[in-house]
């Protein structure tokens, strides 16, 4: 198996840092391998780093191994020229910001030759997440290697031919999960329209969301479209639903815009 970066820096530890961070420990990171760098630690990481031994806040003496950039993006600018020292030739720079290219990223980090871009998405802090990357033609085996261990910790892993697919990976996946929290919104709300109450309304939404995602997880090698046939009747009331949602304007085409819209406002953050 892949060893472990012996010097991984990780800033930025937000709700998706964190997950990581959390994921990497407990797949088996040597907690004196890792630093988190986070101006304003939640009490959640101030506790893994106490719990653990992590040190936090406390700049590395030497450059990393991995540099991994888990911060908005709008704080980048800011915060590049504060961390460019952790980099050096021998770095990999992961970054996991939304948006910036990898020309972008070594303008800002010029020592780092070797760069991953990643999209995972907050799934991840239950092991979950889905996260596809690209990698730059100067990452070596051994740096993939470590890019696949890391990810593939928080949940699947796929590595992309070119980076031009981030943001149609960012479109889907990495926004993905809040179109599905949006449908349990708008359900529990038909319910409520239905004359439902609206603690029952969002529990039947709730419930039958997360229902519907664990036996498509199960059953693996069926097709959510045959999943979806499975619960068709002809003429039933599955039916009647479907012919709105699958018609003309339906969920194809909102879902269609939606993910071009989602793609488009990531090509615009990449400058």
């Amino acid at each position: 198996m892949t060893s472990w970066p012996s010097r991984l820096t990780l800033v930025g530890a937000g709700k998706m840092g964190g997950a990581m961070a959390q994921g990497w420990l407990d797949a088996g990171l040597p907690a004196s391998s890792l630093t988190i760098i986070e101006p304003n630690p939640s009490p959640e990481i101030a506790s893994l780093a106490s719990r653990n031994g992590v040190a936090l806040n406390r700049p590395p003496a030497v450059p990393s191994e991995m540099l991994v950039l888990a911060v908005k993006p709008q704080s980048l600018d800011k915060v590049a020229p504060e961390i460019a020292g952790f980099a050096a030739e021998r770095t990999l720079l992961l970054s996991i910001i939304a948006g910036k290219t990898i020309a972008n990223l070594t303008a800002r980090f010029p020592r780092a030759r070797a760069v991953v871009r990643a999209m995972p998405n907050t799934p991840a802090a239950i092991g979950r997440g889905v996260t596809a990357a690209f990698a730059s033609a100067a990452v070596d085996a051994e740096q993939k290697g470590w890019c696949e261990r890391l990810l593939g910790a928080v949940g699947t892993f796929f590595w992309l031919d070119e980076e031009s697919a981030i943001d149609a990976v960012t479109a889907i996946s990495g926004s993905g999960p809040a179109y599905v929290f949006a449908l349990a919104e708008a359900l529990a709300a038909a319910g409520e329209r239905l004359g439902l109450p609206a603690d029952l309304s969002m529990s039947l939404a709730r419930g039958t969301v997360e229902g519907a995602a664990e036996l498509m997880r199960r059953e693996r090698a069926t097709t959510p479209a045959t999943l979806r046939q499975n619960v068709t009747s002809p003429g039933g009331t599955t039916a009647a639903a479907l012919a709105v949602l699958q018609g003309p304007g339906g969920l194809d085409d909102l879902m269609a815009r939606a993910t071009a819209a989602a793609r488009a406002r990531a090509a615009e953050m990449a400058g």
